[in-house]
């Protein structure tokens, strides 16, 4: 009886290490033509040394991970041009199969306090499954770092720039997909008259069954697959 308690005890630890392990952080921006310093413009978040994922999309921190709604007034704001690469790495390569979105958010003021609350998030950029055969959906799950482009006519202002990549190893039931997300604060200079659209609020852009974040990607092999996220706003 001792053994059997010491090695299911055994197992479960190595469960929690190797789930841990294949966990993931956004924790660095790319902007400015440089790889900036870890978390000097990225708002940490309360599961930070975890790395945990939120799986609730009708939560509060589904905009920018579990409590990094409230962490801005220690996080630094980087000017960037409109129309330059920016992007995000992360500590791993991400490990999970599944797509990812970037988005803006302008706040209404200042950055630091913003929330993340109200209509004012727009999508403008996403990757999703590389392939899909008869065998089973391909994901860019190698990679530790990824760039885009802010949209040239994106008006000039404070911003939180965020990124998320949604695992669906375990999207088979509601609150199984697991939302890495990371967001930076940045003020957009050199910017443009655009107008953005559409936009969201977060939460309110996702639902927990919607069929492409509720979805099992092994059995049956879907046909086709369609990134979550309102439209995406080209500028």
């Amino acid at each position: 009886m001792h053994f059997n308690a010491l090695a299911l005890a055994l197992v479960a630890a190595s469960c929690f290490v190797g789930e841990t392990l294949a966990h993931y952080r956004f924790t660095k921006l790319i902007a400015n033509g440089a790889t900036q310093a870890e978390w000097k413009y990225i708002r940490q978040y309360d599961n930070i040394n975890s790395r945990g994922p939120v799986t609730n999309v009708l939560s509060n921190d589904i905009r920018c991970n579990l409590g990094g709604s409230s962490t801005g007034g220690v996080v630094d704001v980087l000017d960037v041009s409109a129309g330059t690469t920016v992007g995000f790495v992360a500590d791993a390569v991400v490990g999970h199969p599944g797509p990812f979105n970037a988005y803006l958010g302008k706040a209404p003021s200042d950055v630091k306090t913003w929330d993340g609350s109200g209509a004012n998030w727009f999508r403008i950029w996403q990757k999703g499954t590389t392939s899909i055969t008869s065998s089973g959906m391909t994901w860019d799950d190698t990679s530790s770092q990824w760039t885009f482009t802010i949209p040239k006519s994106t008006p000039n202002g404070q911003y939180l720039l965020r990124f998320e990549h949604i695992a669906l190893h375990s999207a088979g039931s509601a609150n199984g997909a697991q939302f890495y997300i990371s967001c930076a604060q940045i003020k957009i200079i050199n910017g443009g008259s655009g107008n953005p659209s559409p936009k969201v609020s977060l939460p309110g852009a996702y639902t927990p069954t919607q069929n492409n974040i509720m979805i099992n990607i092994y059995y049956p092999v879907p046909t086709s697959y369609t990134v979550p996220g309102p439209a995406i706003w080209q500028g």
